[in-house]
């Protein structure tokens, strides 16, 4: 089941993705605000509560349908809803159009325009960098955007279904990333959320991303160059300041052979020192695209292979 469920919620988010400012999305926006307006008080064990109310109380309802649909209607019913769980957690359309269109500008020599794209994509002020950093930047975020709107969610779902929880795990991954993103601007700016949520938040996420951030490095190592992106996840995953986004991008480093890290944007995740490579040029994108989704197919291979046997049994 986890295997049509995935397959399916793939091809519909290329066929018709959700766009951005959906009913879902701001669906999430105001439940956060409300979840950190009503019960955020400023200290530690009741931020816990906080995030868990947040992420867990809409868990274990996509759970409780899941459940329900399966035993009063039948399973292809329960296949059905974990699609439509999986076509809003899951997917490349979420960011990959920021992805297109840089590289589109890039490609036509418009070098301004990709550095204002980028600007926008991540709102930041990006500078006069030059034409190899802007690739390295698209190319670390592209990356890490991948990871956390397809192969983490796919981690967690694909884990927890083998327990019969797979929805609770895809939704908790994407709400606690949207948190972890959320809270800390909103503590910056007096909002809802305190300091204290908002480190609440980075922690969860920390440990809750520690195994899929690996997953996907693992994965990028056995579709890419085995050898190298094993040395860069051993040698030069601590060049980049978060220790999980380090994982996948020292991994991506070595499978590409392009050097990542270095000079950050003012709220880049990928700073420190360079990893070893050649300088990232456009033609690195290409092979970006390549390596996720052969990563993508394998991972739906072995899924595939899990079920059949599952079936067999």
């Amino acid at each position: 089941m986890s295997f049509f469920a995935i397959l399916l919620a793939l091809v519909l988010e290329q066929a018709r993705p959700l766009p951005p400012g959906n009913a879902v999305h701001r669906l999430v926006e105001h439940w956060s605000a409300w979840v950190a307006r009503t019960l955020d008080a400023g200290v530690r064990h009741q931020a816990w509560v906080t995030w868990g109310v947040f992420t867990l109380t809409p868990a274990v309802l996509a759970l409780g349908v899941h459940a329900a649909l399966h035993m009063g209607i039948g399973w292809p019913a329960a296949v059905l809803w974990n699609v439509a769980l999986l076509y809003m957690t899951l997917g490349f359309r979420q960011f990959s159009h920021h992805f297109t269109e840089i590289r589109d500008a890039l490609d036509e020599g418009q070098e301004d325009k990709a550095r204002a794209l980028l600007a926008q994509w991540q709102q930041v002020q990006v500078g006069d960098i030059p034409r190899s950093e802007i690739v390295r930047h698209v190319i670390e975020h592209s990356v890490l955007a991948a990871h956390r709107h397809v192969f983490g969610v796919f981690f967690w779902y694909v884990l927890l279904s083998v327990i019969g929880l797979g929805p609770a795990g895809a939704v908790v991954y994407r709400l606690a990333e949207y948190v972890q993103r959320r809270w800390p601007r909103e503590a910056a700016s007096e909002g809802n959320a305190s300091p204290v949520l908002a480190e609440v938040a980075r922690r969860a996420w920390l440990a809750l991303d520690w195994l899929p951030a690996r997953a996907t490095a693992l994965g990028f190592a056995i579709v890419g160059s085995f050898e190298d992106a094993m040395d860069g996840w051993r040698h030069h995953a601590q060049n980049f300041p978060e220790d999980n986004d380090g994982v996948i991008l020292a991994a991506t480093a070595g499978a590409l052979n392009v050097r990542l890290g270095g000079a950050a944007l003012s709220r880049d995740s990928a700073s420190g020192s360079s990893t070893p490579g050649r300088a990232a040029e456009p033609g690195h994108l290409a092979s970006v695209v390549g390596l996720v989704w052969r990563s993508v197919i394998m991972w739906l291979v072995l899924v595939a292979l899990l079920t059949m046997a599952n079936l067999m049994g």
